[in-house]
């Protein structure tokens, strides 16, 4: 098919995902789609390669006699070969049941079951093993390994890597497989840190919609340089990887250990990340500032005090301050002046000190999209205040997962942005279900084109999640603008009840809370207790150095000191006990909307960070508060009792 090279091709006319690569040669064929660096050797693949290599893979499914409608269990991570044989099946009018190799393996097996698996593509013969021996027991038809190892035992299946697997493919010619638009495109299995996960059922169409419409969130050109960092099997990577791979951008992967200096090397127009990806970045500009002299790091902070007068002051004169949407004809004269005075001093900041972060992220930013969970408001500031430009979407798996994104042109801090085309929020009464006038706070409902078809056999649960007229319970609370911006204020399952009956969200305080350079991490606690307590990861660096600014080395543990250790070092001496105690008071009083109820009055220092590894982190790095309570309750429960 002959296209004009120029113009983005019509993705609406599609019925099934697949279909784009057949269109993708012609756009942009000799482009690099997919760059792996790091890999041995490193891979390069333009799109000519990749939609070959698609075909292929689904190819020799076929020769295997794979159906459509088949359901394949695809267990591995970020790299070229996840792209191929995710597209490969999908091509083929399967679905894959998605998830990291690195997930527990009782997860994985049920996952293999639960989704009716026929085949497993799974990344190597490490991650293979790791589900034996029960994985004999599974009357899989065969076995593709993402790797090129030999398999040198027996297995009760047929084992094939993947240069094998591509070399049945290439013995005969792909056949078109027509698929409906509604047809069964992934399931997503969403984390069951409350019970079993549920498949997550989603649809060509509901994966085509992003593919249409994440234009209105950022406008990637033909060679633009992506770093990918999250797992491509998440949905909200894996819907940035479609979309901007539809528009003829080079994905290039990278990992955390590679991650600062890809960032430096890659120079990246794009990044899709996370909250704690910005947080690591933010951090590491701090200690930069924190490592100068005292007469550069006064500078610093002058330049950077008065450009966040400078920016919401800009954003007061525009209407894009959310405690001040609609600002008075005096209110916007005032900010306007102020700008005004303050714009040279801005730019005087900017040519010393913010162009120097920029070319510490590679120069190029074009966008930054982050998504997953809460921003802390002083890091979507610091990067406003740097000229990052970075905006924030939201959306969960069961919405494919992007419902609502700021834009450029309206980069409303503490917003969440408007809906995104073919999508309605409305808010609810927790309670009563009923519809609430704008800007009250309630549960958000979702509808549109890209709400799942609901969780794979379990009806009861899709039930409970959306109601007779296709409104998906988001589990989350907030309240929308006059001019329908989404903010979210917290998670209802997450809600701390006191024992007086105030309800209390704990994101927004944690955020404000890690605002402290003294703070790496906190988890707030408190359900049917007096008072708000929290567990806090302390930053040790930036600890010594104010201990050394009080003329006193401090004896801090190492992170794997035990307990009685903790607590008889300099963490728990009174002047830094103290000290955190000012911290947490500052932050949470210049919180906006502060309640007496929100203070935090006790807490307990911990040196062990939440992290995927420990699973107390998900893989988009969000906090699990039931296994970080459980793990820590004897503590929490001290800590009230006290």
């Amino acid at each position: 098919m002959t296209m004009n090279k120029n113009v983005t091709p019509d993705y609406f006319s599609l019925n099934s995902l697949g279909e784009m690569w057949d269109l993708l040669p012609s756009y942009c064929g000799d482009i690099i789609a997919l760059s792996d660096p790091h890999s041995e050797p490193e891979v390069r693949l333009t799109y000519e390669d990749v939609a070959k290599t698609i075909k292929q893979f689904a190819s020799a499914l076929q020769s295997l006699e794979i159906k459509s409608g088949e359901k394949i269990a695809l267990f591995a991570d970020n790299s070229p070969r996840w792209l191929i044989a995710d597209q490969g099946i999908i091509i083929n009018g399967c679905a894959d049941a998605v998830r990291s190799p690195l997930a527990d393996r009782e997860e994985l097996l049920y996952i293999l079951e639960h989704s009716d698996s026929s085949v497993l593509v799974i990344q190597d013969v490490a991650s293979l093993e790791k589900l034996r021996p029960e994985l004999d027991d599974f009357s899989l038809k065969f076995v593709v390994l993402l790797s090129d190892e030999e398999v040198n035992r027996d297995y009760p299946h047929t084992i094939y890597n993947f240069s094998q697997f591509l070399q049945l493919g290439a013995q005969r010619p792909f056949i078109f497989v027509p698929v409906e638009k509604d047809a069964l495109a992934t399931l997503i299995y969403t984390s069951g840190t409350t019970g079993k996960p549920k498949g997550v059922m989603l649809s060509h169409r509901n994966l085509l919609h992003q593919v249409c419409h994440l234009d209105v969130i950022l406008q990637p050109k033909k060679g633009d340089r992506i770093l990918s960092i999250l797992p491509s099997w998440h949905s909200y990577e894996r819907a940035a990887e479609y979309f901007l791979l539809s528009r003829g951008t080079t994905l290039i992967y990278t990992n955390i250990r590679y991650f600062k200096q890809d960032l430096k090397k890659i120079k990246p127009h794009h990044m899709i990340g996370v909250p704690r990806l910005w947080e690591s970045i933010y951090e590491g500009v701090q200690k930069q500032f924190r490592d100068g002299s005292k007469t550069q790091q006064k500078l610093v902070n002058f330049f950077l005090a008065t450009s966040e007068k400078y920016i919401k002051a800009k954003r007061m004169k525009n209407g894009l301050d959310l405690e001040h949407l609609s600002p008075s004809g005096g209110e916007k004269l005032t900010a306007k002046i102020t700008s005004t005075l303050l714009f040279p001093l801005h730019k005087l900041g900017d040519k010393l000190v913010y162009t120097k972060v920029r070319e510490g992220v590679g120069g190029c930013i074009q966008t930054w999209v982050s998504g997953g969970g809460s921003l802390a408001k002083h890091i979507d500031n610091f990067f406003q205040i740097v000229g990052i430009p970075l905006i924030v979407g939201y959306g969960l798996t069961e919405t494919s997962p992007v419902t609502n994104a700021r834009r450029i042109s309206r980069n409303i801090v503490g917003a969440s942005g408007q809906p995104i085309p073919e999508t309605e929020i409305k808010i609810v009464n927790p309670e009563t279900r009923e519809t609430l006038p704008q800007g009250e706070k309630g549960l958000v409902f979702i509808r549109g084109t890209q709400v799942m078809q609901g969780y794979y056999k379990n009806p009861e649960a899709t039930a409970k999640a959306i109601d007779e007229e296709g409104w998906f319970d988001s589990g989350d609370l907030g309240w929308v603008t006059p001019d329908n911006d989404l903010v979210i204020t917290g998670r209802a399952k997450d809600t701390i009840v006191l024992s007086n009956g105030e309800n209390i969200e704990p994101q927004p305080l944690e955020d404000a809370c890690v605002r402290s350079p003294y703070i790496d991490q906190i988890m707030v606690v408190g359900q049917d207790q007096k008072y708000l307590g929290a567990l806090i990861v302390p930053n040790l660096e930036a600890l010594q150095k104010w201990g050394e600014e009080q003329n006193r080395i401090l004896n801090l543990p190492s992170v794997g000191a035990n307990r009685a250790e903790i607590e008889k070092s300099d963490l728990y001496s009174s002047g830094v006990l103290s000290l955190y105690k000012q911290e947490l008071a500052r932050e949470v009083k210049n919180r906006p909307g502060y309640r007496i109820d929100d203070r935090i009055s006790v807490f307990e220092l911990i040196l062990e960070p939440f992290s995927i590894d420990n699973g107390m982190m998900t893989q988009t790095l969000k906090i699990k508060r039931p296994v970080i309570t459980n793990h820590y309750q004897d503590m929490i429960n001290s800590m009230f009792t006290k």
